[in-house]
C-alpha cells in the first residue's frame, strides 16, 4: 500500500534570554432526633455522625433519649459497627451460657467476643454500663492501654453510669483512633476492585508510591493506579487493577493485615466501538446507555468538574440502571490485527480516558508504526468485549503546529493551529535545531495543555541557549507545521 508522505515546513523560535521557571463540631447538620437539640454541642454531633453512619437509629417515636443511661447491648451494638467489628462471628458456636442466640443484640455481642473484648460466658444485655467498663471494652477493641481511653475528652465527663449521650460521644471519639482496616472487599470486573475501609484513607497515602505499597496482592496482580473514593461515599474506594486471571484466587493484604480474598472476575467490560483517531491512533468508546461508566463520573476527585457526574450506591446502582464500572486505563493493552497481517499490542495513551467528555480512551500503536490506509483492524483484548471491534484505516492529515515559543531555558509551548479537545499531545516530541547544528529533543508534559497549547519539556537536562534561534519540528509523522517563523524574547 502506498502511503502518501507530506512535506513538512519548519518553525523556528528564539531562546528567551534571562527568563525564569516559574467531624467537624463545629457544623452540625440537621438532626434526625427530636430530642438532641438540648444536649451538648459535642454530644450531640457525635451522634449526628454516628446516626449518620448507621451506628445508631434511636427509637420509634423518633427520639434518642441522650440521657438514659446506656446498657450493654446497646454498647455492643454501637461498638460493633462504629469499629466495623466481624458480625460474622455471630455464626459460630454461641460463647454465651445464658444467651439463645436470638436476641436482637446476639451478633454485636458475639463480635465483641470473638474479638477478645468479652471474656465471659455471661452476658447481661440489659445491664447499665460504668465508664471504667466501657473504657476497658473500647481499649479491648482498639488493642491498646486503657489509659488511652481515660484520657479522651469524653471520658471525663462520663458519669460512674454512662449515659446514651455519653456513649455515643465516647465511643465516636474513640473511632478516630481506631486503624483503618478493609471491611469489604468485593470485584466488580476482569479489573477493578471495590474495597471499604473502616474509615477514609490519609490523603497522602493515595499517592502512588505509597498506595503500592499498601495494597498487596498475590498471584502476580496489583493495583494498576490509585484507589479513588467514590462520589458521595465515606470510606468505599474503585481499585483498578491489572486483568485478572481466570480460576486464580488473590489475597489482599492492606499495610502487611489479611485483608479478605476474592476469586478472579471473568467479566469484561462492555465496549461499544473504535475508531481511528490519528495516522497512529485509535480509541475505544463505551456508553452510558449501554450501562458502563468510565470511573470518572463516580468518584469524589472528579465530582466537580466532571459534567455528567452522578453518584451510584453501594451497588453501583444510579436511576434503576446498574452500571459496569471501567477503572483506570493507565498501563492497560489491546491487541490490534490487521487484516493478514501479524497482531501487534497497543498501549493506552495516558490522561485520554474521558478528557473530551466521551468515554473513548485512545491507544497508540508500537514502535513508531502507523496505519496503512484502506486496511482493516480489528481490536481484542482481554479485560474488554467490543461491539463494533473493526475499522478500514484511512490517511488522516497530522495535526498542525502554528506557532513556538519559549517558556524558560527548559520548556517550550508549542501551539496547534485547533484545539484537538484531549490529550492528543500525551508522548509526542519535537527536536529544536540550532543554526550550528546542535539538536535538542522536547517532550510533552503531562496535562499541561491548555486549549491548543502544550507545553514541551527539554529531556537529558538540556537547556536553550539566550539569543539563539532554533528550528522546530516534529518527531515522527504526528504533525506538520505552518510555515516558517522566527520568534525572539
Amino acid at each position: 500500500m502506498k502511503t502518501t508522505k507530506k512535506a513538512l515546513a519548519v518553525l523556528t523560535i528564539s531562546a528567551a534570554i534571562g527568563l525564569s521557571s516559574v467531624l467537624p463540631f463545629n457544623a452540625l447538620a440537621a438532626s434526625p432526633f427530636g430530642d438532641t437539640a438540648g444536649a451538648a454541642q459535642q454530644v450531640q454531633a457525635a451522634i449526628e455522625a454516628l446516626s449518620g453512619q448507621h451506628v445508631v437509629s434511636g427509637y420509634e417515636d423518633n427520639s434518642f433519649k441522650p440521657d438514659r443511661a446506656v446498657t450493654r447491648a446497646e454498647v455492643a451494638k454501637m461498638m460493633t459497627l462504629a469499629l466495623h467489628l466481624d458480625q460474622a462471628a455471630g455464626d459460630a458456636a454461641n460463647p454465651f451460657a445464658n444467651l439463645t442466640g436470638k436476641e436482637w443484640y446476639y451478633s454485636y455481642a458475639a463480635a465483641l467476643h470473638a474479638e477478645g473484648v468479652l471474656t465471659s460466658a455471661q452476658f447481661d444485655g440489659g445491664a447499665a454500663v460504668a465508664s471504667g467498663e466501657l473504657a476497658a471494652l473500647l481499649a479491648g477493641a482498639l488493642q491498646v492501654d486503657a489509659a488511652v481511653i481515660r484520657e479522651l475528652q469524653s471520658f471525663a465527663a462520663a458519669g460512674s453510669t454512662v449515659t446514651r449521650g455519653q456513649a455515643a460521644l465516647l465511643i465516636y471519639e474513640a473511632q478516630q483512633k481506631a486503624p483503618i482496616r478493609v471491611t469489604k472487599l468485593e470485584v466488580l470486573n476482569a479489573i477493578t476492585l471495590q474495597v471499604t475501609f473502616s474509615g477514609p484513607i490519609p490523603a497522602a497515602e493515595l499517592e502512588l508510591e505509597p498506595a503500592s505499597k499498601n495494597f498487596v496482592l498475590d498471584n502476580g496482580l496489583a493495583i494498576s493506579n490509585v484507589p479513588r473514593l467514590k462520589t458521595g461515599a465515606v470510606s468505599t474506594y474503585i481499585v483498578p487493577v491489572p486483568t485478572q486471571k481466570a480460576g486464580t484466587t488473590y489475597t489482599l493484604t492492606y499495610k502487611g493485615k489479611a485483608a479478605g480474598s476474592f476469586t478472579a472476575s471473568t467479566e469484561k467490560i462492555a465496549l461499544a466501538s473504535t475508531q481511528q483517531v490519528a495516522n497512529d491512533l485509535f480509541e475505544v468508546e463505551s456508553h452510558l446507555t449501554d450501562g458502563v461508566s468510565d470511573y470518572g463520573y463516580v468518584i469524589a476527585a472528579y465530582s466537580k468538574s466532571r459534567p455528567g457526574a452522578f453518584i451510584v450506591d453501594e451497588h453501583n446502582a444510579y436511576n434503576g440502571v446498574t452500571y459496569q464500572i471501567l477503572s483506570s486505563m493507565r498501563n492497560r493493552q489491546v491487541q490490534i490485527t490487521p487484516e493478514g497481517g501479524e497482531t501487534m499490542t497497543a498501549n493506552y495513551l495516558p490522561f485520554t480516558q474521558a478528557t473530551d467528555g466521551r468515554q473513548a480512551p485512545k491507544f497508540i500503536l508500537p514502535n513508531g508504526a502507523a496505519f496503512k490506509p484502506g486496511v482493516k483492524y480489528t481490536i481484542s483484548a482481554d479485560w474488554a468485549t467490543l461491539k463494533e471491534a473493526s475499522f478500514v484505516a484511512k490517511d488522516i492529515a497530522p495535526v498542525t503546529i502554528r506557532t513556538a515559543a519559549a517558556v524558560d531555558n527548559k520548556t517550550v509551548n508549542i501551539t496547534l493551529a485547533a484545539d484537538p479537545k484531549d490529550e492528543i499531545f500525551v508522548s509526542r516530541r519535537v527536536t529544536l535545531t540550532a543554526a550550528d547544528g546542535k539538536v535538542l529533543t522536547a517532550e510533552y508534559t503531562l496535562t499541561s495543555r491548555k486549549g491548543a497549547t502544550g507545553t514541551f519539556a527539554l529531556q537529558s537536562n538540556a537547556e536553550l541557549v539566550p539569543g539563539t534561534t532554533y528550528t522546530v519540528a516534529p518527531v515522527g509523522g504526528w504533525a506538520s507545521v505552518a510555515g516558517t517563523a522566527q520568534l525572539s524574547r
